[in-house]
């Protein structure tokens, strides 16, 4: 067994070996049997990356545990060396009574072609999407929340006023950096990072089934951080680049990066609609007859249907 093989396994809401990532999911932990009411952090990981999934995770405990919550040593997992956080993760899942989470993994793919739809879904648009889903599928699960932390860019007074619209009865806390500052947000931080992580290492590249002879045989080891500024990451997608089909579904696709890429390696296409070039075909033949039938009444002398 490979270690991206292992790590697939420990991380149980990655994909499992050798199951490649096509769509977007949500895992959800054993609901917690403690009795509520309950906080619940929310924060992401791989907002900007050009390669992977995008994950959004919650966290949630009884108010009472708050104290307890303190001493786990959640807090923001970038600044956490990944042994640590997988040490977190199942330290998260370590009292299944007492602490709940759950992910939501937007797939490349999904990002992609929402950001490039009309009208599109932004990026800020799906991350509010995935936010309100898992709110919705906790309490769902029949869990009082009356206090949710998140994690976000922007303006935050304007997400916190929409969050708070959609979920009347509960307490929204809404601000940048609220993985330092909330230690519910923290757990929600290692779950979504942990997930990506193990997304991303164990990632199944069913390009190389079909590309035999064909430019391109991907592997994980060489991506870098994923950030379209590290020169590993740029270095990996220009050697990835397969001039007629492009790159692995790893790659989002709608990211600057990749269309400035695209365009100077890619081989050009004329797409062509086979719907619209009917309508051309038949306007061309309907000018066609009409010139003939104009030349035929000229030869005759008519100037209207009239003299017939």
């Amino acid at each position: 067994m490979s270690e991206s093989e292992s790590n697939s396994i420990s991380v149980p809401s990655a994909p499992g070996p050798s199951t490649t990532l096509r769509e977007s999911y949500t895992y959800h932990s054993p609901t917690p049997t403690a009795d509520g009411p309950y906080i619940l952090g929310v924060d992401e990981a791989g907002r900007g990356p050009v390669l992977g999934p995008l994950v959004y995770g919650v966290a949630y405990c009884p108010v009472a545990y708050k104290e307890k919550l303190e001493e786990l040593g959640f807090a923001d997992s970038k600044t956490l060396t990944a042994e640590i956080r997988s040490e977190l993760l199942d330290t998260l899942r370590s009292d299944p009574e007492n602490l709940g989470w759950s992910v939501r993994v937007i797939s490349p793919q999904a990002i992609s072609s929402g950001m490039l739809r009309r009208p599109p879904i932004n990026l800020n648009l799906q991350s509010r999407n995935a936010t309100v889903l898992l709110i919705q599928e906790v309490l769902k699960k029949g869990i009082e929340l009356t206090e949710v932390y998140v994690d976000a860019l922007g303006t935050t007074t304007t997400y916190q006023a929409y969050l708070s619209s959609c979920f009347p009865g509960i307490s929204f806390t809404v601000e940048s950096k609220a993985d330092d500052k909330f230690k519910i947000v923290g757990a929600a931080s290692v779950a979504a990072k942990v997930t990506r992580d193990a997304c991303i290492e164990g990632w199944v590249f069913e390009e190389n089934i079909h590309t035999e002879g064909l430019k391109g045989s991907w592997e994980t080891e060489e991506l870098g951080s994923g950030y379209p500024s590290d020169p590993k990451t740029k270095e990996w997608l220009r050697n990835s680049v397969e001039p007629v089909f492009g790159l692995p579904k790893l790659v989002r696709f709608s990211w600057s990066t990749v269309k400035v890429l695209l365009e100077k390696e890619g081989k050009a296409v004329d797409w062509i609609d086979e719907g619209q070039a009917s309508l051309v075909q038949a306007f061309e033949s309907a000018k066609g007859r009409e010139k003939d039938r104009s030349a035929v009444a000229k030869d005759l002398g008519l100037k209207s249907v009239g003299m017939l």
